[in-house]
């Protein structure tokens, strides 16, 4: 099962059937995207479920529905256990962007942790879950594939917020904060957090 975020409502790639209370069930195969995507968007439905019978095949036919961006981003913790966020949007969100030319996904994260907040002598502990959602850009739907990865950094100087990426903020929260911060962030961060 795989869950496909649409603003905090999620799309649910499964192969169970399963009746219809509070959601909506549609074959992936003939499925129309943009109608899914509009219903949760514009109805008090909690989240529609895509159906396909083989498991193995239910992402890679889902992500051929939409053009996909790929991202890498980074869950950092200090030596204090801090989680370091950024604030973009009205929401705390953890540092990530888009995939650059050939470079790996995990120099992706890395670069872009330290470009949206200034932290830098990041080292990757662990991949952590594969997120993804919709989001609209010049009129057109897209998923955004992100890969994210726990890192750790001893850094303790000036964090940076990155403003021409729309980040007003940027700050290492301890446990009771970071609570505080996941009640206005976006349900994928809540899954990593």
């Amino acid at each position: 099962m795989y869950k496909v975020f649409v603003n905090d409502k999620p799309i649910i790639l499964t192969t169970e059937v399963e009746q219809e209370i509070g959601f909506k069930n549609y074959l992936l195969n003939t499925v129309n995207i943009g109608k899914v995507i509009k219903e949760l968007n514009a109805t008090s439905l909690k989240e529609v479920r895509l159906i396909h019978k083989n498991k193995d095949k239910l992402l890679k036919k889902f992500l051929k529905k939409l053009p996909n961006v790929v991202a890498g981003g980074g869950k950092v913790k200090n030596e204090k256990g801090e989680i370091l966020f950024i604030y973009r949007n009205d929401k705390w969100d953890l540092p990530k962007g888009k995939i650059e030319g050939k470079e790996t996904i995990e120099n992706t994260a890395l670069r872009e942790v330290t470009e949206e907040t200034g932290v830098n002598g990041l080292e990757i502990v662990k991949p952590l879950e594969t997120t993804y959602h919709i989001f609209k850009r010049n009129g057109r739907h897209r998923i955004k594939v992100t890969y994210w990865f726990e890192m750790k950094t001893s850094f303790n100087g000036d964090l940076y917020a990155q403003e021409n990426e729309g980040i007003t903020k940027v700050e290492w929260l301890n446990q009771e904060q970071t609570n505080k911060a996941l009640e206005n962030s976006y349900a994928n961060i809540k899954l990593l957090i």
